[in-house]
């Protein structure tokens, strides 16, 4: 990267993106949304008992100041001055559950994970008909199981007419997302207890617990959220857009513990310390809400789907609560400044997505890394009437279905592994096409066209083939960091900093690779028809009378 004037670049604003897996600090030009410099530190993952994931609060947190200094003296390297950095946003992984002493500042248990852990179960989400479905709007196998009876004994109380938790939170009962969590470490953690009766316990989501620690922690730091960080834990009312006496009450839930709900883009305290200390934390979004925000999907209709181990798919709703009636979420897309509106999104998940790769690299062997791929498809060019079906551990939305498993069906003796490998690719599409054709039904609004972001989008045949089989235009922007591209833009446009506009005409055109459908709208059905066809198969695969045999 070329030596910058200091003169030229104009004020610059700072992003933290603290993941399941790792923590980056990114800093882009606020006037042309240019990455400027950033770095990555891994976190790990505990995993006490199966089942259980956990990650430590302050290795979190130090991270996200490792990260900082590590970027600032990068960024000192390319003559590019810090006081240029005029604010920070943060962009967390949602529902991750942390509980700490604001007395001595320090975690009382491990941060309560929601990540990837290949292999676990499927998340259950119990519905009141006392049905077991996998849990919406779960990425892959994510969570930590141990909330599972907690969950249980909690929809015993749910009326089967009434279920008051969903409408006004928009999720169903599931051990995804932070209530129930809180409700465990209550239950189970005689510190957070004893914290709690002595007053004091605060409760945030990974947000919550950076923002306090970097404005000050015991001396003075600020205990709040946003509005879409809020809306994953099950305590949020997303309609009057505060936390809820009823919802606290059912979960049993100490309301004093909780943090102030704000906008995603206000000034909500300053660095207290470190190479930016003095600017202004002022920008807040979860995760899929920053790429959303990074997308600019600010129009009533527009989507983005996040490619990783598994999928996300968010569609903006505009002001109106869409409740889905496809197993799709209704959550808080994003709320920019204290006075603006809000805007909500429904969201979907396709569960195995990347994760279907490496378990060809992993289990099969068939491909050395995961670039590979792409190389063993493009031989082929088609699967040979090869259809895989990754439902691992059982089928997400729209079907519900916990008995499904894993297929790969349609083979000859002509298949070889490039088939397979082209296969699932497809299975990722015809996922996303699924989901998608959910969300059409439930806006009625159809989709014009797909934005996309995230790891698995280098993949130039997997794009084509999303576009191909969606039979509408798939759109990738050429800077791939949306996620903290999101927080950025939240921070920078705050009240009080305003050195980045959110006005349309405004923001910078961003140069986007557009891959439209190549095959004819007919083929393009009769594929997808083939792949529901193989979906039933994977259905009732797993039955009470027949357990799967033998502990791995």
């Amino acid at each position: 990267m070329a030596a910058a004037k200091k003169a030229v670049l104009g004020p610059l604003v700072g992003a933290v993106d603290q993941g399941t897996s790792s923590t980056r600090f990114l800093v882009f030009n606020s006037k042309t949304a240019e990455l400027l410099s950033h770095h990555q530190v891994e976190i790990k993952q505990e995993f006490p008992r199966e089942g259980w994931v956990e990650q430590d609060p302050k290795e979190i947190l130090q991270s996200v100041y490792e990260c900082i200094e590590k970027t600032c003296e990068k960024l000192g390297q390319l003559n590019i001055d810090i006081s240029n950095i005029k604010a920070i946003g943060v962009s967390n992984q949602r529902e991750t559950t942390v509980v700490w002493d604001k007395v001595t500042g320090e975690p009382l248990y491990n941060a309560v994970a929601a990540p990837v852990s290949p292999g676990s179960s499927v998340p259950v989400a119990v519905v009141p008909s006392g049905s077991s479905v996998p849990a919406a709007g779960a990425s892959s196998v994510w969570l930590d199981l141990r909330t599972q009876s907690t969950v249980e004994n909690l929809s015993k109380r749910i009326p089967g007419n009434n279920n008051f938790v969903k409408s006004k939170t928009g999720l169903p009962l599931s051990t995804y997302f932070s209530a129930v969590k809180l409700r465990w470490l209550l239950d189970n953690v005689k510190k957070v207890q004893e914290a709690v009766e002595e007053n004091r316990a605060l409760f945030g989501t990974i947000d919550s617990w950076l923002i306090w620690s970097l404005t000050g922690g015991i001396h003075g730091g600020v205990h709040c959220t946003d509005v879409t960080n809020a809306s994953r834990t099950m305590l949020f009312n997303i309609h009057s857009l505060e936390w809820d006496k009823e919802l606290c009450e059912f979960f049993g839930i100490p309301m004093e513990i909780l943090p102030n709900v704000r906008s995603s883009s206000e000034i909500y305290g300053l660095m207290k310390a470190g190479a930016l200390e003095g600017v202004p934390i002022s920008g807040c979004l979860g995760d899929q809400s920053a790429a959303l925000v990074g997308q600019m999907c600010f129009q009533d209709g527009q989507a983005k789907n996040t490619y990783g181990t598994g999928c996300f798919l968010l569609c903006n709703t505009g002001h109106k609560c869409v409740f889905s009636e496809h197993g799709l979420l209704t959550t808080i897309a994003y709320k920019l400044g204290r006075d603006k509106p809000v805007y909500y999104a429904l969201e979907g998940s396709v569960a195995i997505a990347g994760a279907v790769i490496r378990w060809l690299r992993d289990n099969l062997g068939i491909i050395k890394s995961s670039e590979e791929i792409e190389k063993l498809a493009k031989e082929v060019g088609t699967s040979y009437g090869c259809y895989f079906v990754p439902a691992f551990s059982g089928l997400y939305a729209p079907y519900w279905e916990p008995s499904a498993r894993g297929i790969i069906c349609g083979l000859t003796q002509f298949t070889n592994k490039c088939h397979i490998a082209f296969a699932a690719l497809e299975a990722v599409c015809f996922q996303t096409r699924e989901i998608l054709d959910a969300m059409n039904r439930d806006c009625g609004i159809p989709l014009s066209h797909l934005q996309v972001d995230g790891g698995m989008t280098s993949n130039k045949i997997l794009m084509q083939l999303q576009a191909d089989i969606l039979y509408i235009p798939v759109v990738k922007p050429s800077m791939p960091e949306t996620t903290a591209l999101g927080a950025a833009m939240a921070a920078g446009a705050a009240e009080g900093v305003g050195v980045w506009s959110l006005e349309p005409e405004d923001l910078s055109a961003v140069t986007m690779e557009r891959f439209e459908p190549q095959i004819n709208a007919e083929e393009s059905e009769i594929r997808y028809s083939t792949w529901k066809k193989a979906v039933m198969k994977s259905i009732g695969w797993v039955t009470t009378q027949s357990p799967e045999s033998g502990i791995p």
